[in-house]
């Protein structure tokens, strides 16, 4: 006769399907990803803008250590939501990668080839015994040809966007995206809108440049820069 079976019998293995064609350590996985700060990218024609909140609870922390915004190569960078330490080994093998093409090919690497790569890490870390997923979603963004913008999840998918967001605002600010996004926005027009989005997230208290991390890679320059407090505090007043 046959016997039903709890799904807990089948979250103990990574490699394991229930029934119903789930992988639960997949989900637990990205149900750290959907309680980890709100990420988000947005791609225009001038370049690409990345911003990521950071969860300050204590005063006596030291807010330019908590980094959610990883340069990766010049014109190159990720924005993290989830497990940071996770987050940070990725972001090194993306770094070896991208230093790897330049050695071998003497030209950057492809934005898409990296977000690719690492993909196919996080997708590996899904089917073995013994390992367990990265509890992290990364934000690729990036200028080679043109402006590029990838999502990374933990089950290794890997898919792009003109505008998206990862964490626990994800729902709020992708609303913001779908009302307001344009594709023939300005650079400073997506980072007004950025700042619009990592708004409506926020339940309690008010968006202040120590609880933002704000980057763009300019079509232009092909360049990461970060952009400092002082300009945040000036965005946040205009957005």
């Amino acid at each position: 006769m046959y016997q039903a079976v709890s799904p807990q019998a089948y979250d103990r293995a990574i490699t394991v399907f229930s029934p119903d064609g789930r992988l639960f350590q997949v989900e637990y996985a990205k149900e750290a990803v959907r309680r980890g700060a709100t990420g988000l990218g947005i791609v225009t024609k001038d370049g690409v803008v990345m911003a990521a909140m950071k969860n300050i609870q204590n005063p006596l922390l030291v807010s330019k250590y908590m980094k959610k915004i990883f340069k990766i190569d010049e014109h190159m960078a990720a924005a993290a939501s989830g497990l940071v330490a996770d987050a940070r080994r990725m972001i090194d093998m993306a770094r070896v990668e991208a230093q790897r093409n330049r050695v071998s090919y003497n030209e950057p690497a492809g934005v898409d080839a990296i977000a690719k790569n690492l993909s196919d890490v996080m997708q590996v870390y899904t089917q073995y015994g013994g390992i367990r997923p990265f509890g992290v979603s990364l934000l690729i963004g990036g200028v080679d040809d043109e402006p590029k913008l990838f999502e990374l999840e933990p089950s290794g998918a890997l898919t792009g966007y003109k505008a998206v967001a990862i964490g626990s605002g994800k729902k709020e600010a992708e609303e913001v995206f779908e009302k307001e996004y344009k594709d023939d926005m300005s650079l400073e027009s997506a980072v007004l809108l950025a700042i619009r989005a990592l708004k409506k997230t926020i339940t309690e208290g008010q968006l202040t440049s120590r609880s933002v991390d704000l980057a763009v890679i300019k079509s232009s320059s092909k360049k990461f820069e970060t952009i400092s407090d002082k300009q945040i505090d000036e965005y946040i007043g205009k957005a």
